[in-house]
């Protein structure tokens, strides 16, 4: 009887998350079929409330962070893969079900590679991040309608926000450049569009800037050269616990930062970056990397002239993303020991 009772008791639980519905498959301690249904969201709430303790796998994607938190709060062991992992575990059509079965399988692999679960705080320093970034693509976008809104006018403004707001004004008081007013208003209104949107960027950069200030593992960040405020908050958002990588080329391939490989037959090609992970914090790792790159012929410690003399050798671009790379690695090191940024003078030959 007892063992009856064990194969109806569930251990492990795939949830295919969505909006409003849900789909929870869940196995036995022998990995057999016990429950496949679909939820709602209060129902699924309840569920997982009154279920006993098991182990619990979802999809990194929308929302999986929070009903993670949530989970684990109930006293469940919560895993979260990335959905390329999920994917091979797929039987056969896709639907709900058998996502839900899949996620099930995958969970229980020894070797799967997990998601870390995000806690709120880091929640909320990626969110200013997207806020900022949204706000940014906007004012890309609104500049270079402006541009080309005046081309077609016979008035050309030199590519970069910086000349849009030099020139502009000017456009605008000009009466002597065959605008119309119908348009001169249109455009002052674009102006203003602008001038909104500017002041919006400079708001979340002080955010940005406060919540780098108040942590004390940013500070330590931004000693590395190529390591501003941006970077260093949103690296950390992302990361969460350094623990969860055992060394610093784990994280740089986490970050996309790494050669692809492709070997066969005994041979070993080293390609691109692979570019996985997440693309926002790569853009800013590498754009801190190429302001360094600018600088460095004034200078003479030991990176510098590591980094001189691979800007002499290789393309600008391939000596951006090499100098990301140490920089993942020196953040690893730093965020592991505790220490900050040391300067290394050459050693005179």
């Amino acid at each position: 009887m007892k063992h009856d009772n064990e194969k109806n008791v569930t251990k492990v639980i795939g949830i295919d998350l969505a909006k409003n519905s849900f789909q929870v498959h869940g196995v036995n301690q022998a990995g057999y079929k016990v429950m496949s249904k679909k939820m709602s969201r209060q129902k699924l709430k309840t569920f997982m409330l009154n279920l006993s303790p098991c182990l619990v796998g979802m999809e990194a994607c929308g929302g999986a962070h929070y009903w993670a938190r949530l989970f684990s709060q109930y006293g469940h062991q919560v895993k979260l893969i990335a959905p390329q992992f999920v994917k091979p575990f797929v039987k056969s059509n896709k639907n709900d079900a058998i996502d839900a079965e899949a996620i099930c399988e995958a969970v229980q692999r020894p070797n799967m590679r997990f998601v870390a679960i995000k806690n709120t705080q880091q929640q909320d320093v990626l969110s200013i991040h997207r806020m900022r970034s949204l706000v940014v693509s906007q004012r890309t976008a609104l500049v270079n309608q402006i541009r080309g809104l005046l081309q077609e006018f016979g008035i050309a403004i030199p590519k970069g926000r910086k000349y849009v707001n030099q020139y502009l004004p000017r456009i605008l008081e000009d009466g002597e450049n065959g605008l119309s007013g119908l348009f001169r208003e249109a455009l002052h209104g674009l102006y203003r569009d602008l001038s909104h949107f500017d002041q919006r960027v400079a708001d979340y950069d002080g955010r940005i800037d406060q919540m780098a200030q108040a942590d004390e593992q940013a500070q330590r960040l931004m000693t590395i050269p190529g390591v501003g405020p941006k970077v260093a908050t949103a690296l950390l958002g992302a990361i969460g616990d350094i623990s969860a990588f055992n060394n610093g080329r784990e994280l740089a391939a986490w970050l996309g930062l790494v050669p692809r490989q492709c070997s066969t037959g005994g041979k070993s090609t080293l390609l691109g970056i692979s570019k996985r992970g997440d693309v926002y914090i790569r853009k800013l790792l590498i754009h801190g990397a190429r302001s360094v790159l600018n600088r460095v012929d004034q200078k003479d410690d030991r990176s510098s002239l590591w980094a001189k003399a691979l800007k002499a050798r290789r393309h600008t671009n391939i000596a951006s993303v090499a100098w990301a790379n140490k920089i993942i690695r020196v953040a690893f090191a730093l965020l592991k020991r505790g220490e900050d940024y040391q300067v290394t003078l050459a050693t005179p030959v």
